[in-house]
């Protein structure tokens, strides 16, 4: 099941500042750990859906990439966001 507009927009909203402002890095981390969060739920239940899994492994590997950048360039940024998300602990 993917997101609804209404999700995006809360998720945009709480990280991005604004649900229009979806070039954010921050705004993009936290879709994909949304998407990520659901599908490792739908891979719980079907462990032989090979094809999602590939593409679970492509949306890790692109949110790993946004985070360094977003390391690299805004430090303190990055601490907050993975301490909201709950990520990399």
């Amino acid at each position: 099941m993917p997101l609804t507009k209404e999700k995006k927009s809360t998720v945009l909203t709480q990280f991005a500042g604004s649900a229009k402002n979806t070039g954010s890095i921050e705004g993009q981390i936290a879709l994909l750990t949304e998407r990520i969060s659901l599908i490792s739920g739908h891979l719980q239940n079907n462990k032989k859906d090979f094809s999602t899994h590939r593409g679970l492994m492509q949306l890790v590997g692109k949110r790993k990439r946004l985070l360094n950048y977003l390391q690299k360039h805004n430090l303190t940024g990055y601490r907050q966001l993975i301490e909201k998300l709950g990520i990399r602990k």
